[in-house]
Order: C-alpha cells, then structure tokens, then sequence
C-alpha cells in the first residue's frame, strides 16, 4: 500500500494475558499496551501494596521498551488507570523514581475494575529509535 506512511511493527511475546502485543512500533513512535504487575519470570502477581504493584509496572514497562529498542527516557505520554484514586500520591512517589527528569505527558484515571484485579495499569508512548 504506497502512500499509507510507515508498516507497523509488533513486538512478539507469548507471556500476554490477551490477544494483543506488548507495544507495536508505528513510524517513530512505539505504542506500548497496559502493563499490569506480572513478573515476567514468576508470573505471578506482585503486590499486594500499591507501591509493589507499581514497583513491577513500572519494571514491566521498562523491560518492554528495552525490547523493542527504546528506554523510559524516551516516553512521551504515560496513562495510568487505578482501581482507587487514593493511591495517587503513593503511585506518584514511586513513578517519580522512574521519570526523574523531564517527565512524559501523563493522564491518570480511576477505573472500576482492572484485568486479573490489580490496582493499577499503565500505557504508553514512546519515541523508537530509527
């Protein structure tokens, strides 16, 4: 398809708990989908504190833009989606550890429920490298 832009490109993975892929790559951005608190090597589930679950998100998130080439340096727009909205300061105090200089845009949301219950979820965007 000439004239359609950049192919997309997904990253493979066997270890989702959907049928998606952990980010697909579109041009020079990297989409990367929800992480939840799963350790990759365990696969169970972290926590069962805010601050756990955020620690291995986060970790999650870094681990996947490592893989496809890129690194929390270069995400642009984070959303967060929380089962309860009184953890944002204790998600905040952790992410700060993350993103500690010129942090992504980012939108934090309260969701009424999240997959396998966790308490929190984040997506994002990310610049790849070319």
């Amino acid at each position: 398809m000439s004239g359609c832009g950049p192919a997309k490109t997904a990253l493979k993975s066997s270890d989702t708990v959907g049928p998606f892929s952990p980010a697909v790559r579109a041009g020079s951005f990297l989409f990367v989908s929800g992480q939840i608190p799963r350790d990759p090597d365990t696969r169970q589930m972290a926590g069962p504190t805010i601050e756990a679950q955020t620690r291995q998100v986060l970790e999650n998130l870094k681990s996947v833009l490592e893989a496809a080439g890129s690194s929390l340096k270069q995400v642009v727009k984070v959303t967060i989606f929380l089962d309860n909205m009184d953890n944002y300061a204790a998600v905040n105090k952790i992410y700060s550890e993350y993103f500690t200089h010129d942090p992504p845009a980012r939108a934090c949301v309260q969701v009424a429920r999240l997959p396998l219950n966790v308490k929190i979820e984040i997506e994002a965007i990310a610049l790849a490298k070319e």
